[in-house]
This record gives structure tokens, sequence and C-alpha cells, in this order.
């Protein structure tokens, strides 16, 4: 794709690790958690145990051995599979739910916010992620994520890399599947949504899981665009800068 812009008129992004930073994010809801019960816990370790649940979870929809279920619940399901495990003290509702809400207030990556405003000065964004309506839309609110529209699981009813997630997202937008680009961190997702004919781009980010990040480190194919930044998207697609 040697012009990327002349075709691309939508683009959807991932939002977990691509737009905000789960890890760092909830890894300081928890630990003002704790401080605040007086509750000590390896909380790093919860971060990435609660986010290691994240794809088995989705998996049992994905086959069809449940039926389709939003993430804030699977997110409600796994922290309570992890209260016990690491023995915490019984919580209350209001704290389960104010942890589970911690996905609602994932901080996003420093170059995101400019760079979301000059790519949608030229294309529509969206989300095409596995986080369910309530939290996208709460997640842009606390943010100021200037989305136009929210697609992704919810929406199509299946999550990612389902071929479903990614041609009924497309479809939504009435355009057609090398109209629309998705934007995103991990290799494995861009190559689902190719070999739905979805144009593809590669933010790296090295430090989603931590410093000692192995993984999406660098494009495993070539993407149609490959930066380290939404402004490099936004340079690659021809989007002006502001005045």
């Amino acid at each position: 794709m040697s012009q990327p812009k002349d075709r691309v008129k939508a683009l959807l992004f991932d939002v977990f690790g691509t737009v905000v930073d789960w890890r760092g994010s909830v890894h300081r809801e928890l630990e003002a958690f704790g401080r605040a019960r007086g509750i000590d816990a390896d909380w790093q370790r919860f971060t990435d145990d609660w986010r290691g649940l994240y794809q088995p979870a989705m998996e049992e929809v994905r086959t069809g051995r449940r039926p389709f279920i939003i993430l804030d619940k699977l997110h409600r399901e796994n922290l309570l599979t992890l209260i016990d495990r690491y023995r915490l003290p019984q919580m209350v509702e209001a704290d389960i739910d104010h942890l589970v809400r911690a996905w609602h207030r994932l901080e996003p990556w420093p170059d995101v916010i400019d760079g979301l405003y000059r790519l949608k000065k030229s294309n529509i964004i969206g989300t095409l992620s596995n986080g369910n309506i309530g939290l996208m839309v709460r997640l842009a609110k606390y943010n100021g994520l200037p989305w136009d529209v929210i697609l992704g699981a919810e929406v199509t009813q299946a999550y990612k890399p389902t071929p479903e997630s990614y041609t009924r997202s497309v479809e939504a937008l009435n355009l057609e599947p090398d109209e629309v680009m998705l934007v995103a961190a991990h290799n494995d997702d861009l190559r689902a949504a190719e070999r739905q004919g979805v144009r593809t781009a590669f933010v790296t980010r090295p430090t989603e899981h931590g410093p000692g990040q192995t993984k999406d480190l660098t494009a495993s194919m070539p993407w149609d665009v490959v930066t380290t930044s939404f402004g490099g998207l936004a340079d690659a697609l021809g989007c002006p800068r502001y005045a």
C-alpha cells in the first residue's frame, strides 16, 4: 500500500495496549485500593494475572462453550477468581465494582490524544476492541478520546480474532474492507484483520507488558503502516498538522 491515504476512509483502533496503558493504569488503581483498605498484596503480579485470565475467558465464548457475555462481566468473574486465589479479605460489592471499573479509567499513551485529533480531521475514527460499549464510552469520557463510533465485540457479538469481529465492524460503517484500517500494537490482531481484507497499521508499544516485554516489539509483517506513535501514523496517512 504505497499511498494508504488514497483509499482508507476509517481507522478502527485496538484499545487495550494500543490506545491505553492497561498494565500501568490497573496496577496504580490496585495499589491505591490496597493502601486505602490496608490490604497487602503483590499488586503487579495480580495485575498480570488478571490480564492473564482475559484470553481464556473470551475463548469460552469464541468456541461457543458459553453465550456471548460482555467484557465487564468477564473482568468481574476473573477478579473474583483472583480474590479467592490470593486469599484477599472478603470485599463488599462496592469495592468489587470499583475495581472492575478500573478498566474504565485506563490512561492513554502520551501520543494518543493529539494523534487522534489529527487523524479525525480526515478519517472516521473508532474502536475495534474486545471491550463492551459501556466500558469504551466511559473510557472515552474519562480521557477525552474523540471517537466517532464505538465498534467491536458487543456490536459484532464476537471477540477478536474471530473473522466476524472485523467483518461486521466494517459492515456497520457501510464500507469495503480495504477502506478500513485497523490500528494495533499486536501483530496477531493485524494478521487476523488482514485475512479479512482490512488494511493494517502497526504502532509499537514496547512497554505494554512492562520492562521485560518480549512480544510485539517489532512488526512481524510488512503492514501497510509501521510506526512508533499515532503522530507517525497521521504523517503516513497525510493528515495535516495543527496550525
